[in-house]
């Protein structure tokens, strides 16, 4: 979601050199960007290098003009201060407004508190406040030669292109158990998309998903549902696969905005988390979610019954699929 600003970066200072500081697994999402010239990993939890005060000593050596800090944590702040980067442009949040040279505010209720608001526009205005024309709302990611072979691979094998319309669906959701839809739905979803439009089906999974993603597949027990289960999984080959699919089909969760900024339709199946968070203001999404009267909790753990998604219908998905499909639903004929 910070793609908009960074490109507005790019586009301001075509001549500077960029520097993406992050946890690597992000660095495998923004992968093959034209925007980004070099990645410094920052991960608490990795080697000594990626370490706080490692991190620190070379952006101290880079000489860093500017530093956009997109998370809000005191972490981020503290290493672009120590890194005496000259410009550190964030948000005033938890005690590191001394931290910063420009501060922006977040977005508050009436009552002081942090209002639920839109990241990405939040993003484009430390872009903004940076110096940057107003970024547009468009999100974008890359995909390199690579993930597209692999891409090509599963193709084949699973003989997608044998179908009107291939579907890929993302059950997973880090965040936790309270983002997922039950792979009984899944399933259920699976099974109409299949015989009443003749698509093929792609389960998506990360390394921690490969046995939701089998379930799915063994539930739906159709011959035109597979899944990425037994596959070298990876980001770049998720990228590869939403970008050539008819629609996704996805929790709140990373390749709901792969979707988007991939530019294929998408419905988002929301639970526990506000929608005004993570809205990427994507004219082909659908956003699905329950009104219950527990949510949205923003917790990552249901402690009551998860009514949030399992009140949400695969019926209901599935007219929304079928507006964002292209195709008519083929003719299913009754015998007499």
């Amino acid at each position: 979601m910070a793609t908009p600003a960074i490109r507005a970066v790019r586009e301001q200072w075509p001549r500077a050199e960029i520097i993406a500081v992050g946890r690597p697994y992000v660095f495998n999402v923004l992968e093959n960007s034209p925007r980004i010239d070099q990645w410094l990993a920052f991960d608490n939890r990795g080697s000594r290098a990626q370490q706080l005060l490692a991190v620190a000593g070379r952006l101290r050596d880079l000489g860093i003009d500017l530093a956009l800090i997109f998370p809000n944590s005191f972490r981020a702040a503290l290493a672009a201060w120590l890194g005496r980067c000259r410009r550190r442009v964030g948000y005033a949040r938890y005690g590191r407004s001394w931290l910063l040279t420009d501060r922006l505010q977040p977005v508050r209720d009436r009552r002081g508190g942090i209002m639920p608001s839109p990241i990405l526009p939040a993003y484009n205005a430390l872009a903004q406040r940076a110096g940057c024309l107003a970024p547009s709302l468009k999100m974008e990611l890359f995909t390199s030669p690579a993930d597209e072979a692999g891409a090509d691979d599963i193709w084949r094998k699973f003989r997608l292109d044998d179908h009107r319309e291939v579907v890929c669906l993302n059950p997973g959701a880090a965040f936790g158990a309270a983002k997922l839809w039950p792979a009984e739905s899944f399933a259920k979803l699976s099974r109409q998309l299949a015989e009443c439009r003749d698509c093929g089906i792609l389960v998506l999974c990360g390394p921690a998903e490969r046995d939701l993603a089998r379930r799915i597949v063994t539930l739906t027990n159709h011959p035109a549902v597979h899944s990425l289960a037994d596959k070298e999984v990876s980001i770049g080959l998720s990228k590869a696969c939403i970008k050539r699919c008819d629609l996704l089909v996805s929790t709140d969760s990373g390749p709901r905005h792969f979707a988007a900024a991939l530019d294929r339709p998408v419905v988002a199946l929301f639970g526990p988390t506000h929608i005004a968070w993570t809205d990427t203001f994507f004219p082909r999404e659908i956003q699905l979610q329950k009104k219950v009267p527990c949510g949205p909790c923003q917790q990552r753990v249901c402690h009551l019954d998860h009514r949030c998604m399992t009140q949400l219908s695969p019926d209901e998905v599935f007219a929304a699929a079928e507006r964002l499909l292209p195709h008519r639903a083929k003719e299913v004929r009754h015998a007499g």
